[in-house]
């Protein structure tokens, strides 16, 4: 499966690290003295009027932006998210209604700057801190391995973002169900572009505030009743089968109850989400991993994970889910983010095939 390769992992897997480029010097800098949450920019952080609304806030700790909201980016060219120098783009659709998130970090202090645009703007603002990971407790973790201490270490900005909206994360869950990564990326472009809309305040050409630094070319998913009004024919272009499909359709027209499992635990959300056919404990957990920073939300049931972790951990490339879960037993309560510092140290297995073909049914 390809829900645990998206470009974040598939850098660690290879050594690497997803980091956000140095900011350019801003035109206007944001206002001085600011204690930690508080708006600043246009004022209150929800000033009237079709501007942008714009927030500063402090996190409680270090904070790498690529790592903490690499995980919702779906592929290098997805259309919703994007990365420039210095600076994380998101494109989203809130309670509220659309809306596109600038977050910026001056590398001179720990503070982030935030910008929205749109409808949606408050609403995403509101929630910046648990965005960033103001929900999450990196000081629960304790390594009990070598190799997870050293990546632990070497990473003291991870923390695990919870965006609070289910369905932006399941759906692309959904296609990446037992297909490739390139196939799944490619589904979720194509849809996207074709039944989403124009991000609010973006768009080639446009400029942001500050005068300097251009907007990206965004897109806003479609919204539930859009998704479940996708003809066949639209589908079998993007690349995804009938079952793929059939469990987005239900879980669109479920989308209400669904987004309540933003709010619960971890168990209560996991039954929620897998009352929808079609939807089991890899889609679950790959999805709440986002919607809820659950940090136990462990992923089983992947095509390529327990063997990472199994030879990172024991040297065993064969594990299965049962042996991943006894490696990852010591780490109860944040098995997610011990998986996810062992995919970070970028001890993968050699391989001993090619890799699995790339399929497009839209040519048949």
């Amino acid at each position: 499966m390809a829900g645990r390769y998206d470009p974040l992992t598939r850098t660690a897997i290879r050594g690497g690290r997803t980091t956000v480029p140095p900011a350019p010097t801003p035109g206007t800098p944001p206002g001085t003295g600011t204690a930690p949450g508080a708006a600043t920019g246009t004022g209150t952080g929800k000033a009237a009027g079709p501007g942008p609304r714009t927030r500063t806030w402090t996190p409680p700790g270090p904070l790498d932006l690529g790592l903490v909201l690499g995980p919702l980016r779906r592929g290098p060219a997805d259309p919703t998210f994007r990365i420039t120098p210095g600076t994380v783009w998101r494109a989203t659709r809130t309670p509220a209604g659309p809306a596109t998130l600038r977050v910026t970090q001056d590398g001179a202090g720990p503070g982030v700057t935030a910008t929205a645009w749109g409808p949606g703007a408050d609403w995403i603002l509101d929630g910046l801190p648990d965005l960033l990971g103001a929900a999450d407790d990196p000081a629960a973790f304790v390594p009990r391995h070598r190799l997870v201490h050293a990546s632990h270490r070497r990473r003291p900005g991870l923390r695990l973002t919870r965006t609070g909206l289910v369905l932006e994360s399941l759906i692309p869950t959904v296609l990446e169900q037992k297909v490739t990564a390139d196939e799944a990326y490619r589904a979720w472009r194509r849809l996207v572009r074709q039944y989403g809309e124009p991000a609010p305040g973006t768009g080639t050409g446009t400029e942001t505030d500050t005068g300097q630094t251009p907007a990206p070319d965004l897109y806003v998913m479609p919204d539930p009743r859009t998704w479940a009004l996708i003809p066949s024919w639209d589908w079998h272009k993007a690349g995804v089968d009938a079952k793929r499909s059939a469990t987005i359709v239900r879980a669109a027209r479920s989308a209400a109850r669904l987004e309540e499992a933003a709010a619960m635990d971890l168990s209560a959300a996991t039954a929620r989400l897998e009352a929808i056919p079609g939807i089991g404990p890899w889609t679950s957990s790959e999805t709440l991993q986002r919607s809820n920073g659950a940090a136990d939300a462990v992923t089983t049931g992947d095509l390529h994970l327990p063997g990472i972790i199994g030879y990172a951990l024991a040297g065993d490339r064969d594990a299965d889910d049962a042996a991943m879960l006894e490696l990852l037993a010591p780490y109860a309560g944040q098995r997610h983010r011990a998986a996810r510092l062992v995919l970070l140290a970028g001890t993968a297995p050699p391989r001993r095939a090619p890799r699995m073909p790339r399929g497009d049914i839209g040519r048949l």
